[in-house]
C-alpha cells in the first residue's frame, strides 16, 4: 500500500484533531486557505493513487480515511490486506501492459480496495488532519482521478503546497520543542526522586538500575553480541517495544544500541534480569524516534533479561 502514497511524503509533517465531515456538494470556488490546502492535498493524493483508480470505490475510500482520522481500526480485515493488495497490483500491471503470466486477471471487490487504499492514505494524512477539510480533499481527489479541470491552476497549487508545507513545518517544530521541554523536565524530576528509592543504583553517567534477578555468568563487553528478552516503556507506562510480547528473544551487538543499553548490559552477568531507567541523553536524546513512539528528551524504562552472549 505504501507505493500508492509515495507522493505524500513531503506533506507528512504533524498535527492533531479530526477534520470536518463531508460537504453535501462540491465547492464552486476555494475561498479559504484551509479549502485551498485541502484541495491541493486531494490533487496530490489523486495523482498518487491514480493507478488504482479504476478499481477503487471512492465512497469506501472516504469512509476509510475518515475512520483513520478518528483513530479507529481499519475497515478492512487484516487477513484480506495482503491478498487484495497483490491482486490489485496484478490488475495495475495489466493496465500498464504487463498481463499476468496465466492470462487470468484476478477479481477484486472495489469497496474493499477503497478500504485498503483509504486506510493507508488516512494513516499517512492523520498527522495533518486538523489542517484538512475531508470533503474538499475528496473533491480535489475526484478531479484528479477523473482528469477534470482543477479549481487551482498549477502555479497556484504549487504556491499553496509551499505555504502549507512551511506552515505545518513551523507547527511541528513548535510542538517538538514544547514536547522536548516537557519530557526533559519530567525525566529530570523523576530521576532525582527515584535515585533515593531502595534498591536503585545510579551510575556516574546518570543511568539508574535495579537488580530483579542476579545471574552468575559472564558479563558482556561493549563489542559483544548478546541475546536478550526485554520490555520497554515510557515513564507513563506506555509500552513502545517488547520482545516478550513478540514471543521471541533478540540478538544484537552492544555497539549498535543506545548508550544506556551498552552501559547497562555491561553490568549484567548472563542469567540476570535488571530494570533500567535511562535518561534521555543515554537514549534517543532531543530527536526521539521520528514519528513516535518515543518523544524528544524522553526517559525510558526497560526490563532486560540477559540470556546469552553468542559471540563468546
Amino acid at each position: 500500500m505504501k507505493a500508492f502514497a509515495r507522493g505524500l511524503a513531503a506533506l507528512m509533517v504533524g498535527a492533531c484533531a479530526l477534520a470536518g465531515g463531508a460537504a453535501a456538494q462540491d465547492k464552486a470556488s476555494l475561498d479559504t486557505d484551509r479549502d485551498k490546502a485541502s484541495y491541493m492535498v486531494g490533487l496530490d493524493v489523486g495523482r498518487s493513487i491514480g493507478p488504482a483508480g479504476p478499481d477503487l470505490d471512492l465512497a469506501a475510500f472516504e469512509r476509510a480515511v475518515a475512520n483513520a482520522f478518528a483513530g479507529k481500526d481499519p475497515l478492512i480485515a487484516e487477513d484480506r490486506v495482503q491478498p487484495l493488495a497483490q491482486a490489485l497490483m496484478v490488475r495495475i500491471a495489466a493496465r500498464n501492459g504487463q498481463p499476468p503470466a496465466d492470462g487470468k486477471l484476478p477479481e477484486i471487490d472495489r469497496e474493499q480496495v477503497g478500504y485498503l487504499v483509504g486506510a493507508d492514505v488516512g494513516r499517512q494524512l492523520s498527522p495533518l488532519k486538523h489542517e484538512l477539510e475531508l470533503s474538499v480533499l475528496m473533491q480535489g481527489l475526484r478531479t484528479s482521478l477523473s482528469g477534470g479541470t482543477p479549481l487551482l491552476a498549477t502555479e497556484e497549487a504549487n504556491a499553496v503546497r509551499r505555504a502549507f508545507g512551511e506552515k505545518v513545518q513551523a507547527e511541528m517544530q513548535a510542538r517538538h520543542e514544547a514536547d522536548a521541554r516537557r519530557n526533559a523536565e519530567a525525566g529530570q524530576a523523576f530521576l532525582a526522586r527515584h535515585r533515593t528509592e531502595k534498591g536503585v543504583f545510579t551510575t556516574p553517567s546518570g543511568l539508574q538500575y535495579m537488580v530483579l534477578r542476579q545471574g552468575n555468568g559472564q558479563r558482556p563487553r561493549a563489542t559483544d553480541t548478546v541475546r536478550v528478552n526485554y520490555h520497554g516503556t515510557l515513564l507513563d507506562g506506555t509500552v513502545f517495544d517488547s520482545s516478550y510480547e513478540r514471543g521471541q528473544p533478540v540478538e544484537f551487538g552492544l555497539d549498535q544500541v543506545i548508550p544506556g543499553w551498552t552501559e547497562g548490559l555491561g553490568l549484567m552477568p548472563v542469567g540476570a534480569k535488571y530494570r533500567f531507567w535511562i535518561p534521555s541523553q543515554l537514549a534517543y536524546g532531543e530527536k526521539g524516534t521520528p514519528g513516535g513512539p518515543i518523544g524528544p528528551n524522553a526517559t525510558l524504562v526497560f526490563d532486560v533479561e540477559l540470556l546469552a552472549i553468542p559471540s563468546r
